[in-house]
């Protein structure tokens, strides 16, 4: 049995919520966009790569296939506008199975696996990850350097044979639970106070998920906040 959570909030500091997301227990889907690109062109991507993902998982296409076809989409779509601005957004996507899971991702929103401690599955794509990489920066300084929102992977951006879509697979347990994510929630709420929220079993799932909102408005709120909990039960 899957229990699930879900939220977003414009934030304190943006008029437009280019943020989106997709939870559907009965297929075994949840996903949060997180677009750009201003003028309305990052919610209208995330939304199109959101719908397009889950008609095309739902059609039996696997989360990897459904992410390249949405990029597709989405660049054939921005080229129908006149604007020099990019229409691009990132996903972070978990698809549950019967015994197993999977996880795909292009740019820095997150996919989290709580089971006894928090676990970062995702790899953020982003300048400063690579810097990290490298060993060029460690952790603490990622964290509050200048670029740290910039990131090198993007659907409808990157082009597509430049695309690195990243994936992580896994085997379901009872009680393992999924946090999904964009960077607004991650930009202001650090990894040990999403693990004291996401642990609460003595709250749901959505109430762990309006925790995880309310944190991120108090460390300022200045992106736009979605996040996704699925519990396994």
């Amino acid at each position: 049995m899957i229990e699930f959570g879900h939220g977003t909030h414009v934030g304190l500091r943006r008029t437009r919520n280019e943020d989106t997301y997709y939870a559907d227990a009965s297929l075994g889907l949840f996903l949060v966009a997180d677009g750009m690109g201003g003028h309305q062109h990052g919610e209208v991507a995330s939304a199109l790569v959101r719908d397009a993902v889950a008609d095309l998982v739902a059609r039996g296409h696997s989360l990897v296939e459904a992410v390249r076809a949405a990029d597709e989409r989405l660049i054939q779509f921005s080229r129908s506008f006149d604007d020099p601005r990019p229409m691009g957004t990132t996903i972070a996507a978990l698809r549950l199975g019967a015994e197993s899971y999977e996880v795909v991702w292009v740019g820095d929103s997150r996919v989290y696996l709580w089971q006894s401690h928090l676990r970062q599955v995702s790899h953020d794509h982003s300048l400063v990850q690579e810097l990290v990489a490298a060993g060029t920066l460690d952790a603490a300084q990622a964290a509050r350097h200048p670029q740290r929102n910039v990131i090198t992977q993007a659907l409808g951006i990157t082009a597509a044979d430049q695309l690195h879509i990243g994936m992580a697979r896994g085997r379901l347990e009872p009680g393992i639970c999924f946090l999904l994510c964009s960077d607004g929630l991650t930009e202001e709420v650090g990894d040990t106070t999403i693990a004291s929220i996401v642990s609460r079993h003595d709250l749901s799932a959505q109430e762990c998920v309006e925790h995880l909102l309310l944190a991120a408005l108090d460390g300022g709120g200045t992106d736009n906040i979605t996040a996704i909990l699925a519990r396994i039960n």
